[in-house]
C-alpha cells in the first residue's frame, strides 16, 4: 500500500528552529503546554537581579504595591477590557453547584467523560497586566493631590496566545510604574522614564530602538483604534531585535491611556478634571530572554559592566545548579 503525501503537508514540513530554542533547555522545564514552563535557578537569578535594578531607579514617593495574578472580573469588565482584546482573556472556572452535580461531573471523568461542561465563571479572571487593579483603588482614594500620584506595581499576569516562542508566553511576569494625574504630570513622567529605561537597556548591554506602536487591538474596529494610537503615538515599545531588526521584540512599553482610566473611575485630579494615566512596563521575562540571548547562559563570560550593573558576584560554587548565586 502506497500513501501519498502532499507536499509541504505537517507530516513533512520541516520544522523551523527558532533563535531562541537552544535557550530552553538551560532556563526552562517544559509543563505540557506552549508558552507555560518552569525556571531554573540560573534564570530566576537573573530575573531577580533585574527586579532589583528596576527598583533601584524608583522615583521618590512611588507606592509599591503587589497584586496577585488574579482579579475581579467585574472591575476588568468595567476597564473595557473586553471591548479591545476579548481574545486574550483568561477567566477563572469552577465546579460550582449542588454536591450531587459536582460527583455527576467527577463520574463523567472517571467514565472518559468530558467534566469541564459543568464549569462555570467565577468572579476572577487572569490579571492580563499588572496596572488594571490599581486605577479602582486610587479612585477610592477621592481628588488626586497636586503633582498626583505614582505606583510601583507587579504581577504575574496572563494572556491566551499560545506560542512556541522563548519571548511570548503565556504565563509572564509585568513590572510597571504608574503615574495618575494632569496630561503634564503624565506626559513629564512618561518622558522621564523614556530616558531612563533607555539608559538601563544600554547598561544592560542590550541593542534596541524605540519606536511608537499599537496594543494588539482585537477585529475590524481594533485595527482602527491601533491606527488612531500610532497617529497620536499614545504607545511607545524598547524593541530588542532578538531574531531580527524587522521583527524585533518589545521588552518595554512606555503607555498614554488619556482619561480613559479616570473617566472609566471617576479619578478626578488636583483641577476636579478626569485624571489622565500612564505606565511604563518592563516585560520581566522578554528582559530575562533578551539578557540570556546577548551573553549567553555562562554568567561568568558576561561583559563585567553588565555583571557590575546587576550586582552579580563572582561564582564561587562549583555546583551547577547553584549557579552562584550570592
Amino acid at each position: 500500500m502506497t500513501i501519498a503525501v502532499l507536499p509541504d503537508s505537517p507530516a513533512t514540513a520541516p520544522q523551523m528552529i527558532d533563535p531562541l530554542d537552544h535557550l530552553a533547555d538551560k532556563l526552562f522545564h517544559r509543563m505540557g503546554a506552549d508558552g507555560v514552563y518552569a525556571r531554573t535557578a540560573l534564570y530566576e537569578g537573573v530575573v531577580d537581579k533585574l527586579a532589583a535594578l528596576i527598583t533601584g531607579h524608583r522615583e521618590a514617593g512611588t507606592e509599591v504595591m503587589r497584586f496577585p495574578p488574579v482579579m475581579s472580573r467585574a472591575q476588568l469588565e468595567k476597564s473595557g477590557y473586553l471591548k479591545s482584546f476579548p481574545n486574550l482573556l483568561g477567566c477563572v472556572c469552577g465546579l460550582h453547584g449542588t454536591e450531587r452535580e459536582i460527583n455527576a461531573a467527577v463520574s463523567r471523568f472517571d467514565a472518559g467523560g468530558d467534566w469541564t461542561s459543568s464549569l462555570s465563571p467565577a468572579d476572577l479572571v487572569l490579571s492580563p497586566a499588572a496596572c488594571y487593579p490599581v486605577y479602582p483603588i486610587a479612585a477610592s482614594r477621592g481628588q488626586l493631590p497636586k503633582g498626583g500620584l505614582r505606583f510601583d506595581v507587579a504581577a504575574d499576569c496572563f494572556r491566551r496566545e499560545p506560542s512556541k516562542h522563548l519571548d511570548r508566553l503565556q504565563s509572564f511576569r509585568m513590572r510597571e510604574y504608574v503615574c495618575i494625574g494632569t496630561p503634564d504630570d503624565v506626559a513629564d513622567f512618561r518622558e522621564r522614564w523614556m530616558v531612563r529605561a533607555q539608559k538601563i537597556a544600554t547598561d544592560l548591554g542590550l541593542t534596541f530602538r524605540v519606536d511608537y506602536a499599537s496594543d494588539p487591538f482585537f477585529g475590524r474596529v481594533g485595527q482602527m483604534k491601533a491606527v488612531s494610537q500610532k497617529q497620536q503615538q499614545l504607545k511607545f515599545e524598547l524593541l530588542i531585535p532578538l531574531r531580527s531588526e524587522e521583527q524585533p521584540t518589545a521588552c518595554m512599553s512606555f503607555n498614554y491611556h488619556r482619561e480613559h482610566f479616570g473617566t472609566t473611575w471617576g479619578i478626578q485630579d488636583a483641577h476636579g478634571e478626569p485624571a489622565h494615566t500612564g505606565c511604563v512596563a518592563f516585560g520581566m521575562d522578554r528582559l530575562a530572554v533578551a539578557m540570556f540571548h546577548t551573553h549567553g547562559t555562562d554568567l561568568s563570560a558576561w561583559p563585567a559592566k553588565v555583571r557590575d550593573v546587576l550586582g552579580l558576584q563572582p561564582l564561587v560554587a562549583a555546583d551547577a545548579h547553584v549557579e552562584g548565586w550570592r
